[in-house]
Order: C-alpha cells, then sequence, then structure tokens
C-alpha cells in the first residue's frame, strides 16, 4: 500500500546495460554503438563508456549491487596489447586479480559479458585482452552472462566470414541472454566455465540443472591459479595408457608390445646418456658464479609485477607511487619524513635475502643465502636500468582518469629510492657504489637492513636514512618469526644493533607487530632500544599478504590500530628520551622519535633533502673526512602528520584521502 493505493510494482532483474569498449580505429565503438541500438530496442536504458575515461578504482565496484549488465567490446592491438584507451583499465584488473586484497568476490554480483576483436593472423596474440578480460573478472568473482566471443578481421579464417558477422552472431546470443534475464529466467551460462569456453552448450535455462554444492566449491578452487586452466594428464595421454596390465594379450600382438619395449629402451639409455652429459656440464659450470635468477624464479616475480634487472635485482611500483600521482595521499615515509611518494622508486641490487620471515610479502620467492655466490652485475648498470625500468612504468599512467598532470611530470625524475623491494641489499658487494651513485643522481637513500650483517653495516657508507628490521626482542621469538638461516643469527642482530651507535646518519628500529607472538615483549624492546640508540622507531602493525604454504600467519595475528598505539605508548613509557612524534593510520604505523629532534616544543622529523646532497657531495669530496650529522638536515614535520592530528597522517593539499583503514590493516608498505 502507497498511499491508499496498491502499488503494483514488478521485481527488476536488469536496471540497464552499460556498454564498455577499447578500440584503435573505432570498430569496436561502432559496435558499441549497433549493439546499444538492439538494446534500446528491448526498453532497456543503455550507457556507452570509453575505458579511457573510466576508472575502475572508483566505479567498478558499484555494478556488484547495480543490477546491471556490463558488456566489455575491447581490440587485441600491437604484440597482444589492449588499445591505449584500454590500457589503464587493463593493466588495473590484471593487478586486482591477482591482489589478496581484492580476493575472489570483490566483484561477485555483478554481471558481465565480453567480446574480442582481433586477427588470428597473429596466431600467439589472437583475442589475447579479451580473452584476458573474460578471465579477470571471473577470478574477482563477477558472473559471466555468455561465454565470451572473439571475432576475427581475417576473413578467411573468420568463423562466420567476417569480424562483423563474428560479432553479430555473438550479439544474437547474448540478447537472448539479456531477455531471460529481464524475465529472472534462470541463466543459461552457469559461470564456471574455463578460459571462456562455456560447458552449458547453450542449454536452455530449463534444461540446466541446479548448481551443486560441490560445483560451487571447484567453481572457487579453479580460480585460485591459472594453471588450473592447464589440460589435465588424462586429456594428455593415449590410449595405451589405459590399458589395463593384467588383459591377455594376442600372439599377434605380442610383436607390437616387444617393438615398444626396444623403443622404450632406446629412449632410455638415450635419456640416461643426456643426464650424464647435463652432469658433467654442471660440473664444469660450477667453478663460474651463477645467476642469482633462474628461468623459474623470474617467471614468479615477473608474474608478481616486478621489472628484473640484470641477475640478481629488481624494481616494482609501489602502490603509494601510484596513489599520490592521483593525488590521494602519499606513504608513512611521506608523513614521518618528508618523501614525495609518486618520485619513489622502490628497488633492490640484491634480491636473496638471509630470512624466511613468517610475514614475508613475497612468500619466499625469492632465493635466500647466507653469503654472496651469485654473478655479480656492476652498480652502474643496475641504477641506469632500475631508473628507466621506473620511468616505463610512472609512464603507463600518461592519461589515467584522475592523474594530475603536474606530479605525473614530477614522477619522470627520482628524487627518491628506498631499497627494501625484497631481500637483504646490503649482501650486494658493491652496496657502497650503488649508494654512491644514487647520491650523485641527487636521489636520497632509505636503506633497509635484517640485522644479520653487522661487519656490512659498520663498513657502510652514508645514506640518508638507515633502518634495522626488529621483528622480535627475544632469541626464541626472532627464531619463530624471522626464521633466519644463520646459526648464530640472535649474535650477529644484538651485533646489528650496537654498530648502530656509531653511525652518523639518520637510524631507525622497525618493529612489526604480529599479535600472539610478539607484542608482549614491551620490557625485551625497551632494553633493545637503549642498545642501539636509535633516532627512530617506527612501529607498525603486520600486513596480511595472503595464504602461503611457507607461513602460519592469519588475520588473526593483525593488531588493530587501537592495539598498536597502546603497543607505543606503553613502549614509550619504559624508554627514556622518547615520544610519539608521528602517525599514519591506513598504514597502521605510528612513529616514536627521539627528543633531540623536537625542539622549542616542536618536531623537526622531516628531512631537507637538498641539504642532504650538498653534505653528501662534500662528504665524498673529502673522502670522507668531513662528517656531519642527523641535525645539520633535519626539517620542520607539518602540524598535520603529528600524533592525534585530526589527519590522520594525510596531506590536506591532495584531493581526497584514502579510505581510512578502520579495522585491520590490510595495506602494503
Amino acid at each position: 500500500m502507497a498511499n491508499g493505493y496498491i502499488s503494483d510494482q514488478k521485481k527488476v532483474f536488469v536496471s540497464g546495460v552499460k556498454i564498455f569498449y577499447g578500440s584503435q580505429t573505432g570498430t569496436a565503438k561502432g559496435f558499441a554503438m549497433n549493439l546499444a541500438e538492439e538494446i534500446i530496442s528491448l526498453d532497456l536504458p543503455v550507457i556507452i563508456i570509453n575505458l579511457k575515461e573510466y576508472d575502475p578504482d572508483d566505479h567498478l565496484v558499484e555494478e556488484v549491487t547495480s543490477k546491471n549488465v556490463c558488456v566489455f567490446l575491447v581490440a587485441t592491438y600491437t604484440d597482444g596489447r589492449p588499445t591505449e584507451s584500454a590500457e589503464w583499465f587493463s593493466k588495473w584488473l590484471e593487478e586486482a586479480s591477482s591482489d589478496f586484497r581484492f580476493g575472489k568476490t570483490y566483484l561477485k554480483g555483478m554481471r558481465y559479458a565480453v567480446f574480442g576483436l582481433g586477427n588470428s593472423a597473429y596466431v600467439n596474440h589472437f583475442n589475447k585482452v579479451g580473452k584476458n578480460f573474460d578471465k579477470w573478472l571471473w577470478m574477482l568473482g563477477a558472473h559471466r552472462v555468455v561465454t565470451h566471443g572473439e571475432g576475427d578481421c581475417n576473413v578467411v579464417q573468420s568463423k562466420h566470414g567476417s569480424i562483423e558477422a563474428d560479432f553479430t552472431a555473438w550479439k544474437t546470443k547474448f540478447l537472448s541472454q539479456l531477455q531471460a534475464l529481464q524475465k529472472g529466467e534462470k541463466k543459461a551460462c552457469g559461470g564456471n566455465c574455463r578460459k571462456g569456453k562455456c560447458r552449458s552448450k547453450w542449454q536452455s535455462s530449463e534444461e540446466m540443472e541446479p548448481e551443486s554444492p560441490l560445483q560451487d566449491r571447484l567453481h572457487h578452487r579453479d580460480t585460485e591459479e591459472e594453471e588450473l586452466f592447464e589440460s589435465t594428464s588424462e586429456e594428455e595421454s593415449g590410449p595405451e595408457d589405459h590399458e589395463s596390465l593384467n588383459s591377455i594379450v594376442d600372439v599377434e600382438d605380442l610383436g607390437k608390445i616387444m617393438n615398444h619395449m626396444k623403443k622404450d629402451k632406446k629412449e632410455k639409455e638415450q635419456q640416461e646418456e643426456k643426464t650424464s652429459l647435463w652432469r658433467d656440464s654442471v660440473k664444469n659450470e660450477d667453478s663460474e658464479p651463477r645467476a642469482m635468477i633462474t628461468p623459474a624464479l623470474r617467471d614468479a616475480l615477473t608474474k608478481q609485477g616486478y621489472q628484473l634487472i640484470g641477475s640478481h635485482s629488481g624494481v616494482k611500483l609501489c602502490r603509494w607511487t601510484k596513489s599520490m600521482l592521483r593525488g590521494r595521499g602519499g606513504c608513512y615515509k611521506h608523513t614521518f619524513y618528508g618523501i614525495e611518494s609518486h618520485r619513489c622508486m622502490e628497488t633492490t641490487p640484491s634480491l636473496a635475502c638471509a630470512n624466511k620471515c613468517v610475514f614475508c610479502w613475497r612468500h619466499h620467492t625469492n632465493p635466500v643465502g647466507t653469503e654472496w655466490r651469485w654473478k655479480m652485475d656492476h652498480p652502474e648498470m643496475i641504477l641506469k636500468e632500475a631508473i628507466e625500468n621506473h620511468q616505463n612504468m610512472i609512464k603507463q599512467f600518461k592519461g589515467v582518469p584522475g592523474v594530475k598532470e603536474e606530479r605525473f611530470k614530477e614522477g619522470m625524475t627520482v628524487k627518491h629510492c628506498a631499497l627494501s623491494l625484497v631481500g637483504e641489499p646490503i649482501m650486494y658487494p658493491e652496496i657502497n657504489q650503488f649508494l654512491k651513485l644514487l647520491h650523485e643522481c641527487k636521489i636520497s637513500s632509505f636503506l633497509v637492513t635484517n640485522a644479520q650483517f653487522p661487519v656490512e653495516i659498520r663498513n657502510l657508507k652514508p645514506v640518508t636514512q638507515l633502518y634495522v628490521s626488529v621483528d622480535a626482542s627475544t632469541k626464541e621469538s626472532l627464531k619463530k618469526i624471522d626464521r633466519p638461516l644463520f646459526k648464530d643469527f640472535w649474535q650477529r642482530f644484538l651485533d646489528s644493533l650496537k654498530a648502530l651507535v656509531a653511525k652518523q646518519q639518520r637510524t631507525v628500529y622497525r618493529l612489526t607487530l604480529v599479535k600472539a607472538w610478539n607484542v608482549d615483549e614491551l620490557q625485551a624492546y625497551a632494553e633493545l632500544v637503549s642498545l642501539g640508540s636509535p633516532d627512530f622507531i617506527e612501529v607498525k602493525g603486520v600486513t596480511y599478504c595472503g595464504e602461503s604454504s611457507a607461513s602460519s600467519l592469519t588475520m588473526a595475528n593483525v593488531p588493530w590500530h587501537e592495539e598498536v598505539v597502546r603497543f607505543v605508548r606503553e613502549l614509550v613509557d619504559l624508554i627514556s628520551g622518547y615520544e610519539i612524534a608521528c602517525e599514519h593510520e591506513h598504514s597502521n604505523c605510528l612513529l616514536i622519535a627521539h627528543k633531540k629532534f623536537k625542539i622549542d616544543g616542536e618536531w623537526w622529523t622531516w628531512i631537507d633533502y637538498d641539504r642532504f646532497q650538498d653534505l653528501i657531495q662534500e662528504y665524498e669530496h673529502s673522502g670522507g673526512s668531513k662528517t656531519f650529522s642527523t641535525k645539520d638536515y633535519m626539517a620542520k614535520t607539518p602540524h598535520w602528520a603529528l600524533f592525534g592530528a585530526s589527519e590522520r597522517g594525510f596531506d590536506p593539499k591532495d584531493i581526497r584521502h584514502q579510505r581510512k583503514i578502520k579495522s585491520k590493516s590490510l595495506s602494503g608498505c
């Protein structure tokens, strides 16, 4: 009843259709307009959207509850890449589909269909973009309305004689499905298709059986790994493999069997000969250092988004770099020390590490070792390629919705280098030369070490800021959390902390809190602080990076922000000469600073980077005789960065703040 009248409102199953297109020559756009006309005739509202003008970060999740059907018409361009207009959307979709922060149900409820435009003359890349769109949307939990279509510009190979005819055939199926959805009928496509191949064979809704719980579980399992898209061993094996060993053999077939046995024996002998040759070659190669990055490791790290350099280095674009390019706030280093996140390059000259920490965000795909035993690349080459790769990744943001032009231009010039990507950078034998090259390029250096190489710390030349990871405060908990390779790991850990006292640059303890593992060791942490007397102490809640067979860490081990704040307050009460200075709530992180950085009641935790570059050049020119102190290059901390400020660590100049994490921290960095 409404105002005394009976309201006869029909349930809406489809509220409208959004047609997204990525086109280079205009064909996809033309198809979009053609499809829109057909949909309008069904009395459904239609919106046509150029992917270049669409921001998936802001709007795609809205389709989960919108009751719209989203259609993607995307062309595959040179070398299997998306067209320029679809490049950003494609990159976002790819990263989201493999990012644990989004998960397998991020787009659950969204309905979609994909039609790809390509040319089968390019066999290796035919309709690659359309296939990828279909796969990535499915991996994020979206529901496929109809199996993806493939248009072929190659008239000879086109299934229907032309790309227009291919589209018409697919369009007919899609419109049929759309009409069924309008009426609330069961979808013909169960959404459990692999690699875009519909198992339902276009059965009508009446013929489809309800999906069983087992099928539902299998659907979720299939999305976990792309490897499951490959054929099974049963599909690859021949009919001979399935014959019973106990079956009766005819005399006439005995000759064939004997031939098979002779053939197998010969192949086995050849294989043994190859194996012997391979072993001999390995022995010869043992005298020469091997490359750290093996082909399998290269594949694994590339899949995670690394740009690999030479045989042991890598660079990757930080999510906060992307955020600040779009004016959405910087990382906690921006809040604590004034780093410009959009001008920061995250890299490492050594992918190897001496620990296997339970919270490693690389899931232990990087190599491990206690000493450098690999082939070594020159630092000049590493830095040159690191900057080039970083700039190439920044270039991909040109024209992306929301990216500020001024920050894009600034981002092309690297000003900071975070040597904290993965691994142990201090293991690289030429680390001092690499740092010198950074400073010659006017790039500040933030180096992180896992406190297992005290000699290297003592021999390290000045850096802008030196970090030591203090993941636990007792021998037992350090062994449990960091899982170090060195047998004398605890003594190495203590010696590394002691080595900080003699350093004249800014030093930082980096504490990662793992709930139920190391949050109850306050007194022991206080004793470690007195051992190394760091300038700053960063306390951060552990970041959960998804399930891993190499770690038992779960979301239950992630402390709430309030718990991190309480820990920091209690720690400060136990150590003299320190106070809480700054806070970055989104990263679940606080900064404790020595009182020497509090002048006339105001904090000076930020860095005067230009002044540091002047000082480090004077140091180099004097051969290391002209030293400088931490106070020589400090800068005043802005009010919004301070602990307790209403901004919670975000610069008010940014056009909008990052979504604040009021529950558990899932942020990177």
